[in-house]
């Protein structure tokens, strides 16, 4: 799940959640007009979002432009072409500010004749999954585009959390709480969850077996990730854990 701070000096909604501005591409005069007006905007956006991502330089543009009118604003980079993909790595390490990459499907696969649908766009889905976390920062997932079709989002959702995105555009605001759900574990889960981290406490972050399955210290590190994002009570009963230290 994104985390987006928001200063003082920075815009929110009515229900809080910081608000973003997208502009238009940084290689377009309208691009450019845009992050000029920012500039003099009395109240500056959490969130600036640059589409058409191509290089790093486009990501530096934005940072040169916004450097001293913007400084708290954070950067939402879209890969959709071809070419973005492909420098996808390098986009995602252009700017301290850059917190996350999104997908572009539909832009993505017209550009490259691919049917707009899951399997055809998983190839390139994982490389910026994999681009993006190498980075340390998130990844959003594209649109599902059939916002009526609650049961299709509930599916594309799960297999986009599934291969590594933090989260996933909406279209609608239907889809929200389907996403949402989506992307926060269960309470079954967060309890595994917490079985793990008593675990990795109990042997010192060595090898231990939790619900007969053997954990190290990347099931720990995760588990503890887990649980500080969604939730800290502690089990009400641990299984038995056996451990050693390595």
């Amino acid at each position: 799940m994104i985390s987006v701070s928001s200063s003082p000096g920075s815009s929110s909604g009515s229900s809080g959640c910081p608000v973003t501005s997208r502009i238009n591409s940084v290689i377009e005069p309208d691009g450019l007009r845009d992050l000029l007006a920012l500039r003099h905007y009395a109240v500056k956006p959490a969130v600036v979002v640059i589409p058409k991502a191509e290089s790093a330089r486009d990501i530096e543009i934005v940072e040169r432009v916004l450097h001293g009118s913007c400084p708290e604003t954070q950067f939402f980079a879209v890969v959709e072409t071809p070419r973005g993909l492909e420098n996808a790595g390098r986009i995602a390490a252009a700017s301290p500010r850059l917190r996350a990459l999104i997908f572009g499907a539909a832009d993505y696969s017209f550009d490259i004749g691919a049917r707009l649908a899951w399997d055809p766009l998983l190839h390139a889905r994982a490389r910026l999954v994999n681009s993006a976390r190498a980075a340390g920062i998130d990844v959003v997932d594209a649109p599902f585009f059939a916002f009526a079709d609650a049961t299709g989002l509930k599916c594309e959702a799960a297999l986009s959390r599934d291969l590594g995105f933090s989260g996933k555009i909406a279209v609608h605001p239907r889809q929200v709480p389907v996403i949402n759900e989506a992307f926060s574990p269960d309470a079954e889960l967060l309890e595994k969850a917490r079985r793990v981290v008593a675990a990795g406490r109990a042997s010192g972050d060595g090898i231990a077996v939790v619900d007969g399955a053997m954990v190290g210290t990347p099931f720990f590190e995760a588990a503890r990730r887990l649980v500080e994002e969604f939730g800290t009570t502690e089990p009400s009963v641990y299984p038995s854990v056996s451990g050693s230290q390595q």
